[in-house]
């Protein structure tokens, strides 16, 4: 072959491999593999075709194997003899490999021009024969078809790569907005779900719509109200028309200053599909469009029945509360007056010699006196004031005794039936006091059907849960009456517990039935609970505690026998009262002791320290001005510790203050003669006793 002129330098970027050249974005120059033994060939052929592609060369078999792991080439130009390894074997080793079996290859040959080694060439793989000595031109020809080829089928093979990557982009990208969608579908649910178990509706309206009627309801409208936006939409006047007729007419008024002011916020009733009124607050601002005018109102409907309802308990509570107070303030006041008028009768009677008349005279005196005294036991019980003596009750045993004291009482027109739950748990209650209460409510029961009817009282258990009735967690016993009456009125629920409060006519009813009910219940660590319908009848219960709980948390304390005679004493009476003061001084006297009398504790005080061992017992009131009894007693013990005391109250709460503080008994007013003995027999018999029993008056 004859020598050519050297080709063109290569270009800088072939000094990096085809696969760092296309990750850089540069497409790589084809690549051609010339093997020879023969550095002459070598060289003359790289003259040929060096413009035409790089060039690389090997001398043997060997080295052109190794080339071949480098990279790819566009075509291979193979010697056929070399020592070693020869062409054909080299070709072989070259289309067995999965990575090069496709590189096209060229024997160079200068014999072997006859059909079997041609054959045998093509067979090993060979594309086509090219015989030494080269023409130029001819070699040059076929290099360059192959290099076409080759860079042909590279962008064939960029562009396939390209739009497999903007296809696995287009994927990726779908998947990632059908994962957005589907959280947004799941938020968007989750929000729903949030809004529907929410008491609140979402809406929107026109700005000047009437009647009301929104374009868009949001949350759970059908089960806060029990309408389905379908409904309004057939009776546009339905917003108007189920408001509760106190609140219509600010209702509608603050609507219409809502296009004055665009905002509106208002609280009112209105009637749902159950026909029970509930309380909503409705809330709602003027949206505007892009060009600023007032387009339409975003609203909230906020269920705030709940609310409402806790805010009126607390209320009642409050004001039963109150009224307790000042009940208990009332009664101390009374006791004094009629503990000085029973104490004024009895010295009457014992003291004078009365004809006919005249002690009928005072025998009605004494029974009017009496009568209220009972009133304010009433009271005192309404006032959880009272003083109450629990122990076990069984309700199968209640039932016997309540039929006892009512049976003349009912009349032949009511039926009174009891229906005990078996296996029912006895109460932790005073007996007496809940014989009282029921009586009470059957009396009612039956008042409130004239016509006649049917009572029943149930016993059953129940667990109170969840703060219901107000009530501690726990075991109680239920006892209900329920009559089959006109009911009371929904507005009046709240008030029959109140003292005084009475839907009977007037001169039928005291109005302290349900009131005394309800303090004895509260005082007891119960409730009560009252359900009425108009036309149906009116259910009441009383819950207690079971007798396991009540034993647990009350330690009885055993009744005390009258106390033996203590024949004459010399006693200390302290009373700032003077009708109480006198009473119980002449009633002292009667019983044949000896009385000194004052109407303070300092005074008393005084009379101690000059003579520590002059009285054998201190009468004192527990309420008195500058020092109280608890109080005076107190200090008496610190000249005299062992000094029985004895403490007179209108006040059902000086018990506790007095056994605790005084160590004193306690002997409430107003007294007969014979409490008054067995108080003082008792005084003076327990020795100042850690746990000194009262004595509560039984008039």
């Amino acid at each position: 072959m004859a020598n050519s002129p050297p080709g063109p330098v290569a270009e800088p970027e072939a000094a990096l491999s085809p696969i760092e050249l296309e990750a850089a974005g540069i497409q790589p120059r084809p690549r051609v593999l010339v093997v020879d033994d023969d550095e002459r060939n070598l060289l003359a052929i790289r003259t040929v075709i060096e413009d035409l592609a790089e060039v690389e060369t090997a001398s043997s078999g060997e080295e052109a194997l190794r080339h071949l792991l480098k990279g790819e080439f566009a075509v291979i130009l193979l010697d056929v003899y070399m020592p070693g390894m020869d062409g054909y074997e080299a070709a072989e080793m070259i289309r067995s490999r999965e990575q090069t079996k496709r590189v096209p290859i060229v024997f160079l040959s200068a014999i072997n021009k006859e059909k079997e080694h041609l054959l045998r060439g093509y067979a090993m793989g060979a594309v086509d024969y090219v015989f030494k000595p080269v023409e130029p031109v001819v070699l040059r020809s076929k290099v360059a078809v192959f290099v076409d080829l080759f860079r042909m089928t590279c962008e064939v093979r960029r562009k396939a790569e390209q739009e497999r990557a903007l296809l696995d982009a287009n994927l990726e990208a779908n998947a990632e907005r059908l994962r957005v969608e589907q959280e947004l579908r799941v938020a968007e649910q989750r929000q729903a779900a949030i809004i529907r178990s929410l008491p609140i509706v979402l809406y929107l309206e026109p700005e000047r719509v009437s009647p009301r009627v929104p374009q868009f309801v949001g949350g759970n409208f059908a089960a806060l109200t029990g309408f389905g936006l379908a409904d309004v939409e057939r009776n546009p006047d339905l917003w108007a028309e189920r408001l509760h007729p106190e609140d219509r007419e600010r209702a509608i008024q603050a609507l219409d200053e809502r296009q004055r002011t665009g905002v509106m916020a208002i609280e009112y009733r209105w009637q749902c599909a159950d026909g029970r009124y509930r309380h909503f607050l409705d809330q709602a601002v003027r949206l505007g469009d892009e060009e600023g005018a007032a387009a339409q109102y975003a609203g909230t409907l906020l269920d705030v029945s709940e609310q409402r309802a806790l805010e009126s308990q607390l209320l009642q509570a409050r004001k039963m509360d109150a009224i307790g107070k000042l009940t208990g303030g009332i009664a101390h006041d009374f006791n004094n007056l009629l503990a000085a008028v029973l104490g004024g009768i009895g010295l009457i009677e014992r003291r004078l010699k009365l004809d006919e008349e005249q002690g009928r005279i005072v025998a009605m005196t004494r029974r009017a006196a009496e009568q209220g005294s009972e009133l304010i036991r009433r009271l005192l019980a309404f006032a959880r004031r009272q003083q109450l003596q629990p122990d076990s009750i069984d309700p199968a045993a209640l039932s016997v005794s309540v039929n006892d004291l009512l049976a003349h009482t009912l009349g032949g027109l009511v039926t009174l039936e009891w229906e005990i739950e078996n296996g029912v748990s006895r109460a932790w209650a005073d007996s007496t006091q809940l014989e009282l209460a029921l009586m009470n409510l059957i009396i009612n029961a039956r008042d409130a059907m004239p016509e006649g009817g049917r009572i029943a009282v149930t016993a059953r258990n129940a667990e109170a849960v969840g703060g219901r009735l107000g009530l501690v967690p726990g075991d109680y016993v239920v006892f209900a009456v329920a009559d089959t009456g006109g009911g009371i009125a929904p507005e009046l629920l709240e008030q029959v517990t109140e003292p005084f409060f009475t839907t009977k006519a007037v001169g039928e009813g005291t109005g302290l039935g349900l009131a005394m009910v309800y303090g004895f219940a509260q005082q007891s660590g119960g409730a009560i609970d009252i359900d009425s319908t108009l036309g149906e009848g009116t259910r009441v219960e009383i819950w207690l505690p079971t007798a396991a709980r009540g034993e647990g948390a009350e330690q009885k304390v055993d009744e005390v026998s009258e106390a033996a005679e203590t024949g004459s004493l010399s006693i200390l009476l302290v009373d700032d009262h003077d009708g109480v003061r006198e009473a119980t001084a002449g009633m002292l006297r009667d019983l044949g002791h000896s009385v000194e009398a004052a109407n303070d504790g300092a005074s008393v005080i005084e009379r101690l320290k000059a003579n520590a061992e002059a009285y054998h017992l201190i009468i004192t009131d527990y309420a008195m001005p500058l020092m109280s009894g608890v109080e005076m007693l107190r200090q008496v013990r610190l000249c005299r510790p062992h000094l029985p005391g004895l403490i007179i109250s209108g006040f059902p709460s000086a018990r506790a203050n007095a056994i605790e503080a005084a160590e004193a008994l306690v002997l409430s007013k107003p007294f007969t003669l014979e409490q008054l003995k067995s108080a003082i027999a008792a005084a003076v018999g327990s020795k100042q006793a850690k746990q000194p029993i009262s004595l509560s008056p039984h008039p």
